[in-house]
């Protein structure tokens, strides 16, 4: 990988954001591994179009930073349709999968920028999404150790599905069953963790799990 070329402009920018190549994959709809063998091997040896403007638009940088020829510019395009996409705070704050970790404070340290077109057509509000890193291994093989998870705070009517559950000051991922009238069945996935049967009045769901994200 030759310094200046884009294969490593491109690991210059995912450092510089915080962002895996396997995350960037999955946000142009590509297998986890594609920009990993691209930035490595030189596999495909040029990005298609189609990926390029999106990563170009994502970080904001003129496409021939990532390839383009130099008489394409996007660099106005981009910022002109800066509205297109919306960035989500990440939060200092690690929700367990195992027995349970203390809430940190809620502060930003960073945002991932999603497509506002794709968060409408996934029925889900701007304003009331962040993401947090999962931490160990309960939901496995749903969530795993390390990955990150977009969060919708919940405002109305609890619905059966995973969710960021607050419980005696720890502040967890479970797959919640509402089945039983003042009760909430706090599920794990790994089937060796036993289920968790609390008292609605001392559980605060904080919000429902509509995405995520994770290392390869």
């Amino acid at each position: 990988m030759e310094t200046g070329s884009p294969q490593h402009r491109l690991l210059e920018l995912a450092q510089a954001r915080g962002i895996s190549l396997s995350e960037l994959s999955r946000f142009i709809d590509r297998n986890p591994s594609y920009l990993q063998q691209f930035v490595r091997k030189g596999s495909p040896r040029k990005l298609e179009e189609t990926d390029r403007r999106a990563l170009a638009r994502f970080f904001d940088v003129d496409e021939s930073d990532l390839g383009a020829p130099e008489e394409i510019s996007s660099k106005t395009a981009a910022t002109s349709q800066f509205a297109e996409w919306v960035d989500v705070p990440r939060l200092a704050v690690g929700v367990s999968a195992g027995p349970g970790a203390l809430t940190a404070a809620e502060e930003p340290v960073g945002t991932f920028r999603f497509s506002r077109r794709w968060l409408r057509q996934q029925g889900l509000e701007a304003e009331r999404l962040s993401l947090v890193v999962v931490s160990g291994d309960s939901m496995a093989p749903t969530l795993a150790d390390s990955d990150e998870i977009l969060v919708e705070r919940v405002t109305g009517r609890v619905r059966d599905g995973i969710h960021v559950v607050l419980v005696d000051a720890n502040t967890l991922v479970k797959r919640i069953d509402t089945s039983r009238a003042g009760r909430l069945v706090l599920i794990s996935d790994n089937s060796i963790y036993p289920p968790m049967d609390v008292p609605a009045h001392e559980a605060e769901v904080i919000g429902r799990v509509v995405w995520k994200s994770g290392r390869v």
